[in-house]
């Protein structure tokens, strides 16, 4: 395949005709894009999409492309180490008994130093660890390989829709998820209800599905629905200045939020919880950047995190980040390919 080429949901968009740094020049065009959790914006713009299914005609070939000792999870490293993260969350549960803050998204990134190609990981989403945005983008520059399942912005016409994803659990559990994740879900549809009001007719915004459990492979998630309708004319550089980072990420009331990530948290993000996928005129399918693998062409990342308030218990939320990814690191370690 060519040098830049996008991949997601049965749609592969190659002949790169243009990249871009400005949301404000998407066209009409198919374009994939990129953003930071910090505001970086990338746009390519194809010039030919085409139905191309990857399980059955690019898995095999790719299955092997990360190697197994390259990837082994002794040799990531993380920013955050268990004390560190655990500090982290207690400075963050400072802030929201000071009344600065309801709820944080508190993260750490994992790299390893490679220049192997991610490309391969598809092949290992796609076989064991299926998700609605698996994707791949490679431009000049940047390499993303996704396993995101949850809908940042999908768009049809006038009418865009948020699932914000909060509460993370053990697939097999029982009963309903705990209070302290239903209350951060609730939280969190609040903010994209006040983020999508930004856009959005007055009095369409609607809340079709609330803490509805999805079943995940090794996890549940607890996911809501949030929708409403554009205002007419409103531009995709309006919708997005509006909507990012995404809510489920950052935090409520998210101005807050932001300030405390960058005060405690204190890393770079990259791609990771910014948002990812394509855009083509008044249709878009973007992903919040989770259990997403990037690469500049000598280190590999990966982000993982979790969403704190002030009940949260500073172990239980380092645990979850192990949670989420375990699963994927295996595969990016070959074992599960």
């Amino acid at each position: 395949m060519e040098s830049g080429y996008f991949w997601m949901g049965g749609q592969l968009a190659t002949n790169l005709i243009a990249t871009t740094n400005n949301p404000a020049d998407i066209d009409d065009g198919f374009w994939a894009i990129s953003t930071t959790f910090d505001g970086a914006f990338t746009g390519a713009k194809f010039g030919k999409v085409e139905a191309f299914d990857w399980d059955k005609k690019y898995v095999p070939l790719k299955a092997a492309s990360v190697s197994d000792s390259a990837t082994n999870s002794i040799n990531w490293i993380s920013t955050h180490s268990k004390d560190s993260y655990c500090k982290l969350v207690e400075n963050l549960r400072s802030e929201i008994a000071l009344g600065n803050v309801y709820q944080v998204n508190a993260c750490r990134v994992l790299t390893l130093i490679s220049d192997e190609s991610i490309e391969g990981l598809v092949a290992g989403f796609i076989n064991s660890n299926p998700a609605r945005y698996a994707g791949y983008l490679r431009i000049p520059g940047l390499e993303i390989a996704s396993a995101s399942p949850e809908t940042f912005l999908h768009r049809e016409g006038n009418l865009i829709k948020t699932s914000p994803i909060k509460g993370t659990r053990k697939l097999g559990s029982s009963g309903s998820f705990p209070e302290k994740d239903e209350s951060e879900n609730v939280m969190i549809v609040d903010l994209m209800r006040n983020d999508l009001g930004r856009i959005c007719l007055k009095d369409s915004i609607t809340v079709p599905r609330l803490l509805d459990i999805e079943i995940l492979p090794g996890l549940e998630h607890l996911v809501s629905d949030v929708q409403g309708k554009l205002i007419p004319g409103v531009t995709w550089n309006e919708i997005l200045n509006a909507t990012l980072p995404p809510g489920s990420v950052s935090g409520a009331p998210k101005s807050s939020a932001i300030k405390l990530i960058n005060k405690y948290e204190a890393i770079d993000r990259g791609p990771y919880c910014g948002a990812f996928g394509w855009i083509h005129g008044d249709r878009a399918d973007l992903a919040v950047a989770i259990r997403t693998f990037w690469s500049d062409g000598s280190k590999i990342k990966f982000g993982t995190g979790a969403g704190i308030t002030w009940s949260s218990n500073a172990e239980a939320e380092w645990e979850e980040t192990e949670l989420k990814a375990a699963r994927l690191m295996a595969i990016a370690g070959g074992h599960l390919l």
